[in-house]
């Protein structure tokens, strides 16, 4: 598909329209598969969903984002850490089919906004999402996790405390950061999947493997699908919608904040070819899509975009390969039982990396955009959001639940809206 009368970008060596070699797009698929790998297998772990369904869902869900961007943006879905706090919640209450339908709720808001940016432009996401409420919002999505991802380090199913999980969880940690630290090229990118691997190893080691499940698993298995009205009674649940919905809004400018690079990456605006319209409504279908498979919501991954800058091949063709191969994958029975056998300390561990990169990045946000903690509007807003958020301040009215997480999101959009703005 090289055409000459299309734009190529000089700096890339199969630029977006091109298609690489049978056997470099083989390699170079897998290359996406594995970078984005750890950190989507890990979201379903933390809540207590099948892997393989997150892996069928993030492939599905890249093949409809691509579809409905027209094939011009090389971005690849994977499963979202924003929503953890209220899937882990709605997991004890409502089980799936609670998160299904947050999940389609999630898809739904994207949808909604992508007709309103089509319609008025997208000038006003700005102003109903700043800095002072995008980066509290992150940094309570990271430490609300902190709790969880302590007890999988320390204590068992029954609440005991033993001093090698402890152990276990160091190990894999440090292992993690001296990855992220000293690891190039293409490894440097893959660190979650290697302090996976390699905690594994150590817990192993440690006799926290059970092996059985792995060995008596089928090679081939169907992914354990959801479907509403299939596998569980249709019944709403309001609490579940409010619970997720909010907190697709801070997934947006996550998701606004790819597609600024990818532009830089690529040389080309992506904004308004094919249109933010088309990147949101592309990312609210993949959603939408993984709710009717049993899937928790998906989003774009920084980790494929570090792909793209570091190999400079942004073909949308390898991403199409990248997500044929996640759904393959996900049919490959041992492979579930393989992910589903990691150690909660292992788990652990990479959680107290991970989540806490996530509340960092939040921080980066209000450093980076220079937010003015003298004016107390700011501080009134960023305090609100953090207490509340990582409090887990939720209201409960008759049998609905709206998680703190969701609250937050609320009040700080609500008070940056309200509160004057010279003070």
């Amino acid at each position: 598909m090289n055409e000459p009368s299309r734009y190529r970008n000089p700096d890339a060596l199969i630029d977006i329209w091109e298609r690489p070699s049978l056997g470099q797009w083989f390699g170079l698929s897998l290359q996406h598969l594995f970078s984005m790998f750890g950190s989507t297998v890990l979201v379903p772990i933390l809540v207590g969903l099948n892997p393989g369904i997150a892996l069928f869902s993030s492939g599905v869900g890249t093949l409809m984002y691509i579809l409905i961007t027209r094939g011009k943006i090389p971005a690849y879905m994977g499963s979202s850490f924003s929503f953890i706090v209220p899937m882990v919640a709605l997991m004890k209450t409502t089980g799936y089919p609670g998160i299904a339908q947050g999940t389609m709720a999630v898809g739904l808001v994207y949808l909604i906004v992508a007709i309103i940016v089509a319609l008025a432009g997208s000038d006003w996401i700005n102003k109903v999402l700043p800095p002072i409420v995008v980066g509290p919002m992150i940094m309570v999505i990271g430490l609300s996790l902190a709790g969880s991802a302590a007890q999988k380090a320390t204590v068992d199913s029954s609440g005991n405390y033993h001093w090698q999980f402890f152990l276990v969880a160091m190990i894999t940690l440090l292992l993690t950061v001296a990855f992220n630290l000293y690891l190039k090229g293409f490894l440097a990118l893959i660190p979650i999947l290697l302090g996976i691997v390699f905690g594994y190893m150590v817990g192993a080691v440690a006799g926290l493997v059970d092996f059985k499940p792995v060995l008596e698993a089928a090679w081939f298995q169907l992914p354990k699908f959801e479907f509403p009205g299939v596998s569980y009674p249709l019944h709403f649940y309001w609490g579940a919608v409010l619970s997720l919905a909010p907190i697709a809004f801070v997934t947006m400018t996550e998701h606004i904040g790819h597609i600024t690079v990818l532009n830089e990456l690529t040389h080309r605006n992506f904004f308004e070819d094919p249109g933010l319209h088309h990147t949101l409504a592309g990312d609210g279908l993949a959603s939408i899509v993984a709710s009717l498979v049993g899937g928790p919501p998906v989003t774009s991954y920084g980790e494929n975009v570090g792909v793209l800058a570091i190999t400079r091949v942004h073909s949308v063709y390898v991403l199409i390969g990248a997500a044929a191969f996640a759904v393959i994958f996900s049919f490959v029975g041992k492979l579930s039982a393989l992910i589903e056998s990691i150690p909660n300390p292992v788990i652990g561990g990479i959680s107290f990396l991970l989540f806490g990169v996530i509340a960092s990045s939040g921080m980066r946000i209000l450093i980076e955009k220079h937010v003015d903690f003298n004016k107390r509007r700011n501080l009134m807003i960023a305090s609100s959001i953090l207490v509340i958020g990582i409090g887990n301040a939720y209201l409960k009215l008759g049998q609905y639940e709206f998680s703190g997480l969701a609250v937050a999101a609320v009040l700080g959009i609500t008070l940056n809206l309200v509160l004057p703005k010279d003070v």
